[in-house]
C-alpha cells in the first residue's frame, strides 16, 4: 500500500475511493473495505482510502472529556494496509476543511486532486460542515463531476452495532474480548519500552515500561492481562498490569503499564514494542508487602500461560 499526503504529487489509475475516519478500521470498516477492493476490481482500478487526520474531535476540541483515539496514524496504516487497499491518501485536518460542505470537499480532494471515478460510502456516512455527506446530499455533484457512488447496506454483525464508540467503551470497562470481536482482532498498544524502578527483577518478574507512542491513545481498564508482544520481529506471551502499583508506589499519581514476558531476558530500552491485549484477568490490588505480590505474580502467571497455551 502506498500512502501519500493530499498535497503530494501522485497520480492513480481510475480510482475507487472511499473516505472515513477509520479509526479502529473494525469489522464494519473491514466490510466497506472489502467492498471497494471488489468495486475497484470490477472498474480495472486502484482502491483508494480517503482519511482525515488527526481526529477531528481532537483538532475541534469537541466533547473530548478524555477522548482517546483507538489507533495512532501509523497503526491505522498497518491495518488498512493489512486489508490489502492500493492507496492511502492523507488529508491533515483542521478548522479550515471542517468548514468545507461536503460537496466542496470530494469537489477539491477527491475529483480535482484524485480524479475518483467511484465513491464509496457506509449507510451511515455523513461528513462536511452541512452533514450533508450521504449520498443523496452528493448526487449533483456526482452528476456534475461524472463519478458515480455506491451507497453500502448495513453492516450486519452478530456482536449487535459494531463502532469506534462502542468498542472504546468496552476498552475501558475491562472488556478486552468483546473489543476484540468487533475489532477482529485483539486490541493494541504500541510504545517504546523504558527503564524503571526494577523493582519486578528483585522478585523475579522483570519488567518492561511501557510508554505509548501517542498522549490520545486510548489505555484500556487498569488490571492485571494476558498479551502476546512484538518485539524485535518475534512473538513473546507475556502478562501486564495497568495502573498506580498500589502496594509499591501507594501515594503514587502516575499510571504505569508494566509488561513482564515470558521466555525472554534482557534489556530492550528504547525498543519499540506491541502490545497485544488478550483478556483482562483480575483487578489490580493493594497486597500487604512484595512477598504477597510476588505470590499472586506467581498465580497470574500459571493463570495467563495456560488462558495463552
Amino acid at each position: 500500500m502506498k500512502v501519500w499526503f493530499i498535497d503530494e504529487s501522485f497520480e492513480l489509475e481510475r480510482p475507487v475511493a472511499t473516505i472515513g475516519i477509520f479509526d479502529g478500521v473494525h469489522t464494519g470498516h473491514q466490510f466497506i473495505l472489502n467492498h471497494l477492493r471488489k468495486q475497484a476490481e470490477v472498474h480495472g482500478g486502484d482502491s483508494v482510502v480517503v482519511t482525515l487526520w488527526p481526529h477531528p474531535r481532537i483538532v475541534l476540541n469537541k466533547q473530548m472529556q478524555g477522548f482517546k483515539v483507538l489507533h495512532t496514524r501509523d497503526e491505522k496504516i498497518r491495518e488498512l494496509e493489512r486489508n490489502g487497499i492500493d492507496h492511502l491518501v492523507i488529508v491533515p485536518f483542521t478548522g479550515e476543511i471542517a468548514s468545507h460542505t461536503a460537496c466542496d470537499f470530494v469537489q477539491k480532494y477527491l475529483v480535482d486532486k484524485l480524479g475518483v471515478e467511484v465513491l464509496l460510502v457506509g449507510y451511515d456516512n455523513l461528513f462536511g460542515k452541512d452533514r450533508r455527506g450521504d449520498p443523496e446530499g452528493l448526487r449533483k455533484c456526482a452528476e456534475k463531476n461524472k463519478f458515480l457512488i455506491e451507497k453500502l447496506p448495513e453492516f450486519s454483525s452478530t456482536y449487535g452495532r459494531v463502532s469506534s464508540t462502542t468498542i472504546r467503551e468496552a476498552i475501558l470497562i475491562g472488556d478486552l474480548e468483546r473489543a476484540g470481536q468487533m475489532l477482529g482482532y485483539h486490541y493494541y498498544l504500541s510504545g517504546t519500552i523504558v527503564e524503571g524502578n526494577h523493582i519486578g527483577r528483585k522478585m523475579g518478574f522483570p519488567t518492561a515500561n511501557i510508554h505509548p507512542m501517542s498522549p490520545y491513545k486510548l489505555i484500556p481498564m487498569n488490571g492485571v492481562y494476558a498479551i502476546r508482544t512484538e518485539l524485535r520481529g518475534k512473538i513473546y506471551k507475556g502478562m501486564l498490569n495497568i495502573g498506580f502499583r498500589p502496594t509499591i508506589d501507594s501515594a503514587s499519581a502516575v499510571k504505569t503499564i508494566e509488561a513482564h514476558l515470558f521466555d525472554v531476558s534482557g534489556d530492550f530500552y528504547d525498543e519499540q514494542v506491541v502490545i497485544h491485549f488478550v483478556k483482562r484477568v483480575r483487578d489490580e490490588m493493594r497486597f500487604s508487602g512484595l512477598e504477597a505480590l510476588k505470590t499472586q505474580l506467581e498465580k497470574d502467571k500459571v493463570t495467563i500461560q495456560q488462558l495463552l497455551s
